[in-house]
This record gives structure tokens, C-alpha cells and sequence, in this order.
């Protein structure tokens, strides 16, 4: 396929799992980027600030922006993104956070039988 036969779009799937270290520190973090969102309106800012106090999760959400993170980078346009947040159970000797895996490849399990991670 030459350049011109291949789609100008590029989806990047980023899976992270962080600890979070300082639950008071994330939500102060979280409750300051809400209070200096100015486009935010007054409503949903009441609402966002129940949220962050509520779960790291959702403070974690309001920090993470993937504007922020391709901003800079040159000869790129966002044009979609979506993104969230959940607490997990995170053990990293676990295969499930095996993060060389790749979605969809096709791997043995211990009798030989072919899986298909998604």
C-alpha cells in the first residue's frame, strides 16, 4: 500500500495503571484544575468537585487530558478522544498485566489451544 492508499488516521491506545501514592494530593490537584477551568460552567463545576472527592478515579480523570498530551506535538490534530478512569486490582505477576502483550494476538494456554487476547 502506498501513503496515499492508507488512512490519514491513527488511533493510539494507551493502557496506564498508576498508584496512587497521595489520595489528598491527587484530589487537591484535581479540585485546583476545576476551580481554574474557566469554560467550565458553574453547574457542572459543583458536580465535578462532589466527583474528585468522592474517587481517585474521577479526580485522576479531570487531570488527564489528551489535548494536553499531543498539544506540542507537531503535525498532529486531535481530532477524537475519550478516555476514563476505574479503580483496578492491580498484580504486576499477573499475565493479565503482562503489558508486552497486544491486543488480538494469538497466544497457546497450557493445553496448546490457541487464545485471542482483546
Amino acid at each position: 500500500m502506498t501513503t496515499s492508499e492508507t488512512s490519514r488516521y491513527v488511533r493510539l491506545r494507551v493502557d496506564l495503571v498508576l498508584e496512587v501514592a497521595d489520595a489528598e494530593a491527587l484530589t487537591a490537584a484535581a479540585l485546583e484544575r476545576i476551580a481554574t477551568d474557566e469554560a467550565m460552567p458553574a453547574e457542572e463545576r459543583t458536580f465535578a468537585e462532589e466527583a474528585v472527592r468522592e474517587d481517585e478515579a474521577e479526580a485522576l480523570a479531570y487531570l488527564v487530558d489528551p489535548v494536553d498530551l499531543l498539544g506540542a506535538v507537531r503535525g498532529v490534530d486531535l481530532a477524537h478522544a475519550s478516555w476514563s478512569t476505574e479503580p483496578v486490582e492491580y498484580d504486576p505477576d499477573s499475565l493479565e498485566w503482562d503489558l508486552d502483550e497486544e491486543d488480538g494476538v494469538e497466544e497457546d494456554d497450557e493445553d496448546g489451544d490457541p487464545v485471542v487476547r482483546a
